[in-house]
């Protein structure tokens, strides 16, 4: 998103999402990265269109209520990309593919290098409220608010 952006303005956007991500109501962080996004969006149009893309998946966690040291972990993206440069770095020897299988098997052979360089999850304690915050979110119906218009379009297709 900040790359959409000049190189002058980068750092108050930065402190604006910084602000709206560590906010521990899901809501406010909401409204706070709506508003940036408005009034990013005459000045810097790309910059707006790339926050609303993906604003309710960078506050999943915060919408599941972890809180603390958990948090902190879960929204960080080095333990991905540590496995990932971990099969990056098994498989950079195999010079021709010959399958999809053989590609999954070095895939996972990766993954299994990885799993031996991880380390407890810190805030792990919580994992199990966030657990059942998962499958309470999975049970319940998802609320949909649709206008006259959009419900009339809905019920004549």
């Amino acid at each position: 998103m900040l790359d959409h952006m000049p190189e002058r303005d980068r750092p108050a956007v930065k402190r604006r999402l910084r602000a709206a991500w560590a906010k521990d109501d899901h809501r406010q962080a909401l409204a706070e990265l709506q508003t940036l996004a408005s009034e990013l969006e005459r000045s810097h149009p790309g910059a707006a269109g790339s926050l609303r893309e993906g604003m309710e998946e960078t506050l999943t966690v915060t919408r599941l209520g972890a809180r603390g040291a958990l948090k902190r972990t879960l929204e960080s993206t080095n333990p991905c990309e540590s496995m990932i440069e971990c099969v990056r770095r098994s498989s950079r020897n195999v010079k021709r593919w010959q399958s999809g299988e053989m590609c999954l098997r070095w895939t996972a052979a990766g993954m299994l290098e990885a799993e031996r360089q991880f380390r407890r999850i810190i805030g792990y304690q919580d994992l199990a409220k966030l657990a059942l915050a998962v499958e309470r979110e999975i049970i319940q119906p998802t609320t949909i608010t649709h206008t006259s218009e959009e419900t009339a379009t809905l019920t004549t297709v």
